[in-house]
């Protein structure tokens, strides 16, 4: 809802209060207000001119040479590119230094050879929407009436000096979907009077049931039509103030007539309709619900097909509007039209609705009835457009109206304790304060003991409970003078827990390492059940499946994962990495819930590197699986905690899987799917890993440290060990770590070897350790010695050898 400042000023007095501190206090009391738009902001130099002579230009055919009365003291030649310029016209001219739209700056220019001291605008010009500009108009200049004033702002004479209000409304408050609307909402917030647009007129002797007839159907469609007729109209353009006043508001002007009926629309909130008395085809308006298949061209010029969910205004015979929605071509008002039908009526919102939304017509008018208007209104409205066209078009109102009424509208009734509302909204008003909220509303209150019985106005059919009134004392009372509380009692601030906190480091890891978040279900076959399960146990089944294939609770993860896996790739995405963090369930005895444990699985396959330019290519093998998990260790600080040794496994394959030890306790594995696993679920070479979260986050973690960057070099011998194969690498680093002490820094495998040359039954494992000492440079003696005790311990714990 678009709201004109200065046209709010005619119904409330406003005299204090700008329209930013208005739009402000509108938004505390529960209408939004999404902005206030100064309409000339910027623009200056524009004025009323009148065209004294016009000719065209003697060096071009499509301009025209112009002098132009400016309201200074001798006119000014004007080269003019308007179609529609002509002599005795007034415009609007920007003079010499103007500012008009887009910092567009007005200067003295010479055109074909012709001075030019100005520019005659057109509306779009001047900033004003096409869409919004009079048809006439829309391709020239736009004319002042004649008694517009020579000098004076054209932007005032233009409207363009308001300021608008754009409203967000809620569907309850379409209350404000007129200027009546908002004053009384303005007049409630500021505390004054609403001053009533004057509806007095004087009628002709003739009746205007001598000339129409009205009959309604449906009355649950149409409970009140009424219907008043103007004769001896003159159609021509509407006051300029009028026509500025609907371009204010997103309505763009036609003719007096037909703009009357739409500021009555803005002003008060009713929908009208005039018919072409002569052209309605007979003296009879019936309201019905049209025939199944029956025709009507609307007003823009497209048959539609009606049906019997349609309410439509008929001459007896056929359609001539479709209610509340649009009217018909070949009633509507044209410049030959002499004689006027004026519709006010009171339609259902739902039949509204249906016409609205079947036939893609989303209008004004539609949206008000759609949303309510308010039944009281429906007579003044109309009657308020016949003073109007008697006004502004010349017509004469023929005495009384025709209606048809069977509106039972009585306004709400809703009672509310003293107590109920100071509890509701944790204040302490009293009686007195609530009263003149409910006076300054303009709503009927009696007080009743301790009881307000609160009579509220047909206008506002959002209030229908004790939470409505309590809402309305809210707002007007002051949502920022309500008081501030803190629940009582002990309350600390929420936090995530370390586990919680350690869940989301996790996630945030294995997510960083490249593997997506799958969450799979829990429920899985009798045959996968216990496939990978890092605990062997019993599965549960459930008392009432829904299919075999999800009857039993999982104890591992790795199944669902895997049945992604080969989802992909029968849609041939080759390349998947996964992870999940979810439950297992371990049976614990008959009649007992199971034991739910945290496990987190992984399952990576196909390409793990693809440089096509570079033309390489990396395969997922073990190694990349061990890397994902230790960049997990380390994001969860356990990696010293944690050890590796060879394992066997029914699905896994037996040379190329390892258990996962922390603090020497088993808590999962990594390794390769075993290949009949793979075939089984017809998919390529996997790796796949499985731990118990639970384990890894309640881990000891020792606090972070932190060294300096030596200032001293450090020494790093090299040592190839010849060793049993069944020996492991992690073995003999442990055996290194220990003996080297404190000067030993770094130990890591470099090289195996099992070649031809080796002993049979041996293998070569090379050893990088570094020594350094943080606070001195270490000697060759010190050194040796350190490293003859690693080597005298690798020998005597190991059985190993120096290689040669």
């Amino acid at each position: 809802m678009f709201v004109s400042y200065k046209w709010l000023q005619e119904y409330v007095d406003l005299s204090g209060i700008s329209a930013d501190e208005l739009a402000d206090k509108i938004t505390k009391s529960g209408i939004e207000v999404e902005g206030v738009e100064k309409k000339s902001e910027g623009l200056k130099g524009v004025v009323i001119g009148h065209v004294l002579e016009c000719e065209q230009h003697p060096n071009a055919d499509k301009l025209n040479k112009c002098l132009v009365d400016i309201g200074a003291e001798d006119p000014v030649q004007i080269i003019c590119g308007a179609p529609n310029v002509g002599k005795g016209q007034k415009v609007a001219v920007a003079t010499v230094g103007a500012v008009l739209p887009g910092n567009f700056k007005i200067k003295k220019a010479k055109l074909r050879g012709e001075v030019s001291n100005g520019m005659i605008c057109s509306l779009q010009e001047l900033g004003i929407e096409a869409k919004l500009v009079a048809k006439e108009y829309s391709t020239g200049i736009f004319n002042f009436p004649q008694d517009a004033v020579v000098g004076e702002d054209a932007l005032a004479a233009l409207g363009l000096d308001d300021e608008i209000l754009e409203l967000s409304l809620t569907p309850n408050r379409s209350d404000a979907l007129s200027m009546l609307g908002v004053a009384y909402e303005v007049a409630a917030i500021l505390g004054r009077e609403v001053k009533w647009p004057d509806s007095d007129k004087v009628e002709a002797a003739e009746k205007a049931a001598d000339y129409i007839d009205v009959k309604v159907e449906t009355p649950e469609d149409n409970p009140l039509y009424m219907a008043k007729v103007v004769k001896d109209v003159k159609i021509g353009p509407s006051p300029l103030w009028m026509q500025t006043r609907l371009m204010n508001a997103g309505i763009r002007p036609h003719n007096n007539v037909v703009d009357i009926t739409n500021f009555i629309l803005l002003e008060y909130g009713q929908p009208l309709h005039a018919f072409d008395y002569d052209r309605f085809g007979s003296k009879e308006i019936v309201v019905r619900r049209a025939k199944a298949e029956e025709k009507i061209t609307t007003l823009d010029e497209v048959e539609r097909t009606l049906t019997p969910d349609h309410l439509v205004i008929t001459n007896g015979i056929e359609p001539v509007a479709i209610a509340g929605v649009m009217g018909g071509a070949d009633s509507e008002v044209k410049d030959d039209t002499t004689n006027v039908i004026i519709e006010a009526a009171y339609f259902a919102g739902a039949v509204v609705r249906k016409g609205s939304k079947d036939h893609g017509l989303r209008s004004e008018a539609s949206a008000r009835f759609e949303k309510g208007v308010d039944p009281a209104r429906v007579r003044e409205a109309g009657e308020r457009a016949a003073k109007l066209m008697a006004e502004y078009a010349g017509g004469i109102i023929l005495q009384g109206s025709v209606e048809f009424n069977d509106l039972r509208v009585e306004p709400a009734v809703v009672s509310i304790t003293l107590d109920k509302i100071n509890t509701s909204i944790g204040t302490n008003i009293s009686a007195e304060q609530v009263i003149d909220i409910f006076t300054r509303l303009q709503f009927d209150v009696k007080l009743d003991g301790d009881t307000f019985i609160v009579t509220v106005p047909t206008r506002r059919g959002d209030i229908t409970i004790e939470a409505d009134l309590v809402e309305e004392i809210a707002r007007l009372y002051g949502y920022d003078n309500i008081p501030s509380t803190l629940p009582v009692g002990a309350a600390t601030p929420g936090r995530l827990s370390d586990y919680q906190q350690k869940r989301r480091i996790a996630r945030r890891t294995l997510e960083g390492a490249g593997l997506y978040q799958a969450i799979t279900y829990s429920l899985t076959s009798p045959e996968k059940a216990a496939q990978f399960a890092l605990e062997q146990g019993d599965s549960i089944r459930l008392a009432m499946p829904m299919s075999e294939e999800r009857s039993q609770l999982r104890l591992s993860i790795l199944p669902q994962l895997l049945e992604v896996v080969k989802y992909n790739q029968a849609r041939q995405i080759d390349s998947v990495a996964l992870y999940e963090i979810g439950s297992v369930f371990l049976k614990q005895g008959d009649n007992q819930l199971p034991n739910e444990r945290e496990h987190v699985a992984g399952a990576i396959t196909g390409l793990w590197e693809a440089n096509l330019w570079q033309g390489e290519k990396k395969q997922v093998d073990f190694y990349v699986a061990k890397g994902v998990l230790e960049a997990l260790f380390d994001s969860l600080g356990v990696t010293g905690s944690i050890t590796y040794r060879q394992a066997v496994m029914k699905e896994m394959h037996p040379g190329r899987t390892a258990e996962v030890l922390l603090n020497g306790e088993a808590i999962g594995y990594v390794g390769q799917a075993h290949p009949t696993v793979q075939k089984d679920y017809d998919i390529k070479e996997t790796y796949v890993f499985e731990l118990s979260f639970k384990a890894l986050a309640e881990a000891e973690v020792e606090p972070i440290s932190y060294e300096m960057i030596p200032r001293y070099p450090s020494i790093t011998r090299d040592i190839a060990l010849v060793v049993d194969k069944e020996k492991s690498a992690g073995e003999l680093e442990t055996i290194i770590t220990d003996a080297g002490g404190a000067l030993l820094k770094d130990v890591h495998l470099f090289d195996l070897y099992e070649g031809e040359r080796m002993e049979e039954g041996k293998k070569s494992l090379a050893f990088s350790l570094k020594y350094f000492d943080p606070e001195r440079t270490l000697t060759d003696e010190e050194i040796t010695k350190v490293h003859d005790k690693v080597l005298d311990a690798v020998k005597e714990q190991a059985g190993a050898v120096l290689r040669s």
